[in-house]
């Protein structure tokens, strides 16, 4: 997911490696993952620069974070911890941009299967989510 914001060419010959451990999570460990690797990666790209190894300049286009939604018992929900998942009638994990840009979508119907007005509304609550943790990504890097 995180390469999609990466501009490979201005990494030059580096590579960087994220691993994710979530340890507690409130919602998917997957999505949480995806959100504490982009700030990982933002402080590795900064460390790559001061130190000479990766160019000064901008690297990322923009930034990256995670969120899962779905529906339970016909309410929408954000963030789903196991105990809504794993009940869930839908769940979805939605991977965008802080600009609002989506990098990747993987929804299922646990139950049945769901049409597109209700798919609008777990990709917009799920743009709410991203445009929040994206803010709190910010205050933490500042």
């Amino acid at each position: 997911s995180l390469r999609a914001i990466v501009d490979m060419s201005a990494l030059g010959e580096n590579t960087i490696v994220l691993d994710c451990d979530v340890l507690s999570a409130d919602g998917g460990t997957r999505t949480t993952s995806i959100t504490g690797a982009y700030v990982a990666l933002v402080d590795a790209i900064k460390v790559g620069q001061e130190k000479g190894w990766i160019r000064p300049g901008k690297v990322l286009s923009d930034s990256l974070c995670a969120v899962s939604v779905g529906f339970i018992e016909g309410n929408a929900l954000l963030d789903l911890p196991y105990e809504e998942d794993s009940r869930a009638d839908v769940d979805m994990n939605i991977v965008a941009t802080g600009s609002g840009k989506f990098v990747e979508i993987q929804g299922t119907a646990e139950g049945e299967a769901f049409d597109r007005s209700q798919f609008g509304q777990l990709l917009d609550l799920a743009a709410k989510g991203i445009q929040d943790i994206s803010a709190i990504q910010a205050e933490a890097l500042s």
